[in-house]
């Protein structure tokens, strides 16, 4: 994967972020959290230029980027967090004021047409058949119409978290698909299992608000 456009646009896009949460969430003081941010910065580069090309229309390509990102940080912590520790972390280092608008304009195409199509044509491309960092799914439409699940059989997360030693921290990434759906205002998100919980699948579901 090429570092310049998109990965290149995250880091600088989220880097101040992380930096301001390594102080208000895991206690660094402010020296130590900008000497962290510089030595994430090439870790996460020589992250990315490692990773594959992904295929068009793959539409995880974001979601291991922010992973690339997260691990290249945890590579130069001071000490490893917790998982509970790390949730609040990453929860709060996400959701900036991009994020939360990327959010809201996703609320309000959920369950739409053009919503519906997007699902079924990336159950399709089942890209994670061939890209361990990528995702495969199916595409569930609830019975009663009131929402899908989207139900994930691979995890590129997974893959990278447990490539750099932090599977057992994936939880804290997990946690996000919640925060997201009640910032886009449309869907209630549940769920039963994780594949990072040792579960057959993740069943990501959206149920409409009411």
């Amino acid at each position: 994967m090429k570092y310049n456009g998109m990965p290149s646009a995250m880091w600088m896009m989220y880097k101040n972020s992380f930096r301001d949460h390594l102080v208000s969430d895991l206690g660094y003081d402010k020296a130590t959290a900008v000497r962290i941010t510089e030595k994430a910065k090439p870790k996460y580069r020589e992250i990315i230029e490692k990773l594959p090309e992904f295929e068009d229309g793959d539409r995880f390509k974001t979601n291991i980027v922010n992973c690339a990102l997260l691990v290249a940080f945890l590579l130069k912590m001071d000490r490893r967090p917790t998982v509970e520790e790390l949730t609040v972390f990453y929860e709060n280092a996400m959701t900036m004021p991009m994020t939360k608008i990327f959010c809201k304009k996703a609320g309000r195409i959920k369950f739409t047409d053009k919503d519906t199509e997007r699902q079924k044509a990336t159950a399709a491309l089942r890209a994670g058949d061939r890209n361990p960092y990528s995702w495969t799914m199916d595409y569930l439409p609830y019975e009663d119409g009131s929402g899908y699940e989207a139900r994930f059989y691979t995890c590129g997360i997974c893959t990278l978290m447990k490539e750099y030693g932090f599977f057992d921290l994936v939880p804290a990434m997990c946690h996000l698909d919640y925060t997201m759906s009640e910032l886009g205002g449309a869907s209630i998100f549940v769920r039963e299992y994780t594949l990072a919980g040792g579960g057959p699948y993740c069943d990501c579901g959206y149920k409409k608000k009411t």
